[in-house]
């Protein structure tokens, strides 16, 4: 088997080992019941900031937490909350150097004064005037004393709080950012269960929201705590269990994701794939050119494990089946036996498997295989002409299977992407199971019928717009198909004369409504061809409703008791 190219697995373990190892391999992920990929791309294990579910101890992926999209691996949902908290204003006395405090002091402002223990730096925003007396000096962490430099950095607002940010690497995604570019320690203070640990120094084994009220009182009676305010603050909450989303170190593997983007913005951007409606090129766009590295690994206990494996030195290699790894091992360390290799124990993402959608349910072995021929069914198939889907899901499924398609078929999937709706109840939520606000499609079909659902969901079911649930849809459905099914049975009743002459007010009708059926035709074609969907079945029931019922049956019915003429029935 080979591949475009060597690939490059950078793995920077935790801080048990801090050196990075490098190790080539010729294929990544491929199991027998499902081909993953194989890429040329770097894919790296790496402890960094990372969201983490507190009480499943389950990684949340950073372009999801806090917002309202499924998160990847679909197993620890986040939800964003405007919550009510307190900012703190801690006072941190300046250094003289040896690790004495001075007289003089800075003032920070934060709302989790518990994990102060882990500031690696206080940062300044370089143009703030207020603080250039401060450059290149030192503070003092409150409580322990703990000695932390004073760093400038453009991301800090001078307008927020008092224009100085405590810097916590290993608890904040932002501040790890500016820990790897100041080069600055990452200290870990909160556990997997949300508790503080012996790091911390002080309250370990506290729960981090108890700490946070515990240190608030120490604060004060050590004369740190200058004042608090009331604050408003965006707080990222599990979906499943309601916890508060923790960001702290986590070793994940991720994929390098930066040309694999820019590869799947152009084929948006040339126009070789449509959205519809065209208002989402602008949030694709802004996807795209904003991608994180995907972190394609899982703490689940179902799943694909993640076929990559550790000798008992550290060292990891990487292939489909532990036979061809031990093979690989072996190669380092002819010694290595099966028992000496242990495999990660997370499973890849859910997407990791989703992106291949469009390739694998024709042709299995075509991911993985670049000298493999497209079978039939492939060669038929792909690329298709419409996708269908939500919005939500624009950068979880429909930017990777683009992704994919470009580098495994070297084509795009599909030619048009047709977002729907999001179907919400009355109060705007989305539908959900675990809020129970979701109606029983199976119910409503019994109670009104399939065609009746169908017809009153798609009549309010404009391209992107999404729509406030309510039964009165439904009825308007029905009551659309019980229209049909009346008219049907009122013509179907009618004697017919065929050697009536036609009356010349019918004969007038049915020019009349033979000129606005292909009209009509004309317009349901034209909204087909631009996806609007909604559009041309309103038309379709506009016609049918108040044209064909209640002017054109009505001018063409014969009187009461009298047949109608064969002309005008035909």
């Amino acid at each position: 088997m080979k591949l475009h190219g060597d690939i490059v697995l950078m793995i920077q373990p935790s801080e048990v080992r801090q050196k990075e190892a490098l190790v080539h391999a010729e294929l990544f992920f491929s199991e027998s019941t499902a081909v993953h990929a194989i890429f040329k791309y770097i894919i790296r294990l790496s402890s960094r900031a990372w969201h983490i579910e507190a009480v499943l101890k389950a990684v949340v992926a950073d372009n999801a937490a806090g917002g309202e999209e499924e998160v990847e691996g679909q197993h620890a949902a986040s939800i964003g909350r405007l919550d009510e908290a307190k900012l703190y204003y801690l006072r941190y006395k300046v250094s003289d150097g040896a690790g004495n405090p001075t007289d003089d002091y800075i003032v920070i402002a934060t709302t989790r004064p518990e994990t102060i223990m882990a500031d690696a730096a206080v940062c300044i925003n370089p143009a703030d005037e207020r603080y250039h007396h401060l450059r290149g000096k030192k503070v003092l962490i409150p409580l322990i004393n703990k000695e932390i430099p004073i760093i400038e950095d453009d991301y800090v607002e001078m307008d927020f709080g008092t224009g100085c940010l405590k810097v916590t690497p290993a608890h904040d995604v932002n501040d790890y950012a500016i820990g790897l570019r100041h080069n600055l320690e990452v200290l870990e203070i909160i556990d997997d269960h949300g508790r503080l640990n012996e790091k911390a120094q002080i309250l370990v084994g506290e729960d981090r929201f108890e700490a946070r009220r515990k240190i608030a009182r120490m604060l004060e009676e050590a004369g740190n705590l200058v004042k608090t305010e009331e604050y408003t603050s965006p707080v990222g909450y599990s979906e499943r269990t309601d916890a508060v989303i923790e960001p702290r170190l986590s070793a994940q593997w991720f994929l390098k994701m930066d040309s694999l983007a820019a590869m799947a913005l152009d084929s948006v951007e040339s126009g070789r794939i449509r959205f519809v409606p065209d208002k989402y090129r602008n949030t694709y766009r802004h996807w795209m050119e904003n991608a994180h590295d995907w972190c394609i690994s899982r703490q689940l206990w179902w799943g694909q494990r993640i076929p990559a494996y550790y000798l008992p030195d550290g060292r990891i290699v990487v292939d489909e089946t532990p036979e061809k790894a031990l093979e690989q091992a072996r190669a380092l360390d002819p010694s290595l036996r099966m028992e000496d290799l242990r495999q990660d124990e997370d499973v890849l993402d859910t997407w990791f498997s989703s992106w291949l959608w469009p390739i694998s349910v024709f042709d299995p072995e075509m991911p993985g295989h670049p000298d493999h021929k497209p079978n039939a069914d492939l060669s038929y198939y792909y690329p298709t002409s419409d996708l269908v889907t939500g919005p939500d899901i624009i950068f979880f499924w429909v930017a990777r299977m683009i992704m994919a398609g470009g580098e495994f078929m070297h084509e795009v999937p599909f030619r048009n992407v047709y977002f729907t709706g999001i179907v919400r109840d009355k109060l705007g939520r989305k539908m959900s199971k675990t809020l129970g606000n979701s109606p029983d499609p199976l119910v409503l079909i019994e109670k009104y019928g399939a065609d009746a659902v169908r017809l009153g969901m798609l009549l309010c079911s404009s391209a992107g717009n999404d729509i406030l649930y309510d039964e009165s849809q439904v009825e308007q459905g029905r009551n659309f198909c019980g229209k049909i099914w009346n008219s049907w049975r009122l013509v179907s009743g009618w004697k017919v004369d065929r050697d009536a002459t036609q009356p010349r007010e019918a004969a007038v009708a049915v020019k009349w409504f033979d000129s606005l059926l292909s009209r009509t035709i004309e317009t349901v074609e034209d909204h087909y061809s631009k996806l609007r969907v909604s559009d041309a079945l309103m038309a379709i029931y506009k016609l049918f409703w108040d044209d064909y019922c209640s002017w054109y049956l009505e001018l063409v019915k014969p009187a009461w008791g009298s047949a109608v003429d064969g002309a005008t029935y035909d």
